[in-house]
């Protein structure tokens, strides 16, 4: 540990004891280009359960009724193999990312820094001051204004983590519904009510103490980085062949490097990037920024630390694709395609024919007669009506539950359906057809095999 108090190589001490992690405050343009994102990912999930998108909420995940509203498209259970598509194709995809692009998800898109960085890291900032105003705080004694502080801080974490679970809690009840709950009161809705509280409090410790130990000790993607990557993929670097020797400015024989440890400082999981690629490293290039603004006032080059391959770090080329770039590359594509497919063969109602129990057919005098149900679903988040025909090739009677159906958003029903023919006029193998209109919805047609005892 330096003499500031900051951890020079982890979060954690060799016996596993936590160090607490000040970061250095940085500017630069890899810090405006993250604040950028941070604020529209925070603004799309606060506004994901508000914005109405044809009807219904942005992002509504009804599950007690087991339907989703996803921008606009509505699911129904009967669509999660869908869902499975889109979850495979976003698997392969971020799998591709860190081949490409290391820990890129981790620095810019992860919901652990999005939060921590944009909202969090704030309000410490402007409660406890700048970073050496914190190191000296957390060193020195507990007093009557550093409680004072704390309690601030941490009401007002409290309230930010309200928010974040308030707004999760709105994604599966949706916002109207919350504000109703809300205004009950937690006796009547103690089950919605819990797991608020609980979101709260958990949010409160992981973004008020836990923070970068999510990363170094829980988060399994990090740990899986080391069979992701290879020397090809692009990462957060430091050029040792520029930098070393280190020494002060001017000194004979030095490297760029002049051992200021502002790029350790500025790390929020403490590592120092001279060290070389570190799991703990999440590729959040705040330690580019440090080091870059350190050059810019020596008026050298930039770039020291940057994002660049071991192999470009080393003085060797990069090549682009390599395997398991590509294969990366084909699951993804394959998986989007996939998924893609799905979507757009995916209709707005579905009408399934199944066979009552019990024997296929029943023989009545010289007739044989098939009992079927029509089984009817409208996958729509509006109400629909359906008009219902069966159609046969020879005379048959055809008893029809309902011609017309209406159904309410993803509702559904079952139809009887009974066919009756008479043995002279069964062909060897009789076909019916139902056609279902749905209004909206087009038309669907679908074949039905009578069913008759054998000659």
């Amino acid at each position: 540990m330096s003499a500031s108090g900051q951890a020079e190589t982890a979060a954690l001490r060799p016996d596993g004891r936590h160090i607490a992690i000040h970061p250095l405050d940085v500017r630069g343009r890899f810090i405006r280009a993250r604040r950028l994102g941070f604020a529209l990912l925070i603004a799309c999930y606060l506004g994901a359960p508000l914005v109405p998108v044809g009807g219904h909420p942005a992002v509504f995940l009804d599950v007690a009724h087991r339907r989703f509203f996803l921008f606009g498209a509505t699911f129904a259970a009967q669509d999660f193999w869908i869902v499975s598509l889109l979850a495979a194709a976003l698997v392969f995809s971020l799998l591709f990312v860190t081949a490409w692009r290391g820990r890129a998800w981790c620095g810019w898109a992860c919901p652990q820094t999005v939060f921590l960085e944009a909202l969090y890291r704030p309000i410490e900032r402007w409660i406890d001051g700048p970073r050496n105003a914190r190191v000296k705080q957390a060193q020195g004694p507990w007093t009557a204004r550093r409680a004072a502080r704390a309690i601030v801080k941490y009401s007002l974490y409290l309230a930010v983590s309200s928010l974040i679970a308030h707004t999760a809690v709105g994604l599966f009840v949706s916002a109207p519904e919350l504000l109703g709950m809300v205004r009950d009161g937690p006796a009547r809705h103690p089950v919605a009510f819990g797991w608020s509280v609980a979101m709260t409090l958990v949010l409160t410790f992981n973004f008020g103490w836990f923070r970068e130990q999510f990363c170094i000790v829980l988060c399994p993607y990090g740990r899986l980085q080391s069979v992701l990557h290879d020397r090809d993929s692009v990462v957060v670097g430091y050029d040792a062949r520029r930098g070393e020797p280190r020494g002060k400015p001017g000194a004979p024989g030095a490297g760029d490097c002049i051992d200021c440890k502002k790029c350790v400082w500025a790390c929020p999981t403490g590592i120092d990037i001279r060290n070389g690629l570190q799991m703990e490293c999440l590729a959040c290039a705040q330690c580019a920024d440090a080091c870059d603004e350190v050059m810019l006032k020596l008026r050298r080059p930039a770039g020291l630390v940057r994002h660049a391959s071991l192999n470009q770090l080393a003085g060797r080329p990069r090549r682009v694709w390599r395997p398991r770039l590509v294969v990366y590359a084909a699951a993804a594509s394959v998986a989007v395609l996939a998924a893609t497919a799905a979507l757009a063969a995916r209709t707005s109602f579905e009408a399934t024919v199944v066979r009552q129990p019990g024997v296929p057919w029943v023989l009545d005098a010289d007739a044989v007669r098939n009992q079927l149900d029509v089984h009817l679903t409208n996958k729509q988040g509006v109400p629909a009506r359906f008009r219902l025909q069966v159609r046969a090739p020879v005379p048959a009677q055809i008893g029809l539950g309902q011609s017309v159906v209406e159904l309410p958003p993803l509702g559904d029903t079952r139809i009887p359906l009974v066919v009756t023919v008479a043995r002279a006029d069964l062909p060897a193998a009789l076909l019916l057809q139902l056609e279902v209109a749905g209004e909206p919805g087009g038309v669907q047609r679908q074949e039905i095999r009578f069913v008759a005892p054998p000659r």
